[in-house]
């Protein structure tokens, strides 16, 4: 028993299939764990991007002022500052077209913020299947690996006359060594994505939201196109109100 059964040792020893098992793990870990940093960061720009125009949207300025720094593109906006940008530019393009039925400018603005709102949820989404792929298979190709190697293993044993535990531990051992790492890459991806899954579904929740308190305050400063060509300064300003 006097054999070097390190982990390096182990995987250098192993059968081809094994090795390229171990290999295809081992990038696959790579590749969830960029995923994992990168949605770290973009769901907390997110957050935070959103919680910003929240608070501009709620201090008081006109619907028209919040529009115009949206189409002017001062810094990168926020999804829910896009989310309301494509209600108030599908709001304003059908009253300057003489729209006089109100019902019919809601129903616009608010199927306009819809589209915005999905495109934004595919965005926030993405890659996030990955991580639940990867949570989910790596433990199978991990034991595809070990069986791989395991008959590997009994197979070379096969022409010896006596097999003892010395000779049977280092096939075995190289072969979990493929499940190790395939629980290797399954586990942070399952925590990550349980994790940004339950993010993303509060994020969701409060674009929802905005999307109903945005149309409500559309109903109540709608008025007959002939009255105006979009929102007065003083009728269109959201009821200020803290977060």
């Amino acid at each position: 028993m006097n054999q070097d059964l390190s982990i390096i040792q182990l995987v250098l020893h192993a059968s081809l299939v094994v090795q390229i098992v171990m290999v295809l793990l081992l990038a696959v870990s790579l590749a969830s764990w960029t995923v994992i940093f990168g949605k770290v960061i973009g769901l907390k720009r997110v957050r935070d991007d959103n919680d910003e125009f929240d608070r501009e949207f709620w201090a008081g300025c006109t619907l028209q002022e919040l529009y115009q720094d949206a189409s002017r593109g001062n810094g990168p906006p926020s999804p829910q500052e896009r989310i309301f940008a494509a209600g108030m530019r599908e709001f304003l393009k059908l009253r300057e077209r003489r729209v006089a039925d109100v019902q019919t400018l809601l129903d616009a603005a608010r199927r306009a913020m819809r589209a915005s709102y999905q495109r934004e949820m595919d965005v926030i989404e993405s890659r996030l299947d990955f991580l639940g792929s990867v949570g989910s298979v790596s433990p199978y190709i991990g034991l595809f690996g070990t069986v791989w190697g395991i008959m590997h293993a009994f197979t070379g044993l096969s022409n010896m006359q006596q097999v003892t535990l010395a000779t049977v531990a280092p096939g075995i051992a190289e072969a979990l060594v493929a499940t190790a790492i395939g629980l290797f890459a399954a586990i942070p991806a399952v925590l990550a994505y349980n994790r940004f899954a339950r993010d993303i579904d509060r994020i969701a929740t409060q674009m929802d939201t905005f999307v109903e308190e945005f149309s409500n305050i559309l109903a109540r400063n709608a008025v007959p196109a002939g009255a105006a060509t979009g929102p007065s300064a003083d009728a269109a300003r959201p009821p200020a109100q803290g977060r």
